[in-house]
């Protein structure tokens, strides 16, 4: 699971895991980013549109980026890559299937 312990979806989505009695190997994005092949791999995985991975949140319009130019999966890596703040939270990984964790019940899709 890739993790914000500051987020509050990304925590209530760790405790339905945990609750679950899930083994979730924990990764804080926020001091370990993902490399290229992880983004890539979570980009393929995750079901919804590349874009949705990207935060169009208040850091997303500092940098003075456009929502439009973060739809194709390569404009979505190099984005979390240069930006890993920008990835939406958290994305939780089983096997070859993932979610974003948004909302947090999304983890009962991977149980």
């Amino acid at each position: 699971m890739l993790h914000n312990p500051r987020c509050s979806k990304s925590r209530e989505c760790l405790a339905i895991l945990e609750a679950a009695g899930a083994d979730v190997e924990v990764i804080d994005y926020t001091r370990t980013p993902p490399d290229r092949e992880t983004l890539e791999r979570i980009v393929e995985l995750v079901p919804d549109e590349p874009s949705e991975l990207v935060r169009k949140d208040s850091l997303f319009r500092e940098l003075g980026l456009s929502a439009d130019d973060y739809d194709a999966q390569e404009a979505v890596v190099e984005v979390l890559l240069e930006h890993p703040m920008l990835m939406q939270r958290p994305v939780v990984i089983r096997g070859e299937q993932a979610v974003i964790g948004r909302p947090p019940e999304k983890a009962h899709d991977l149980l």
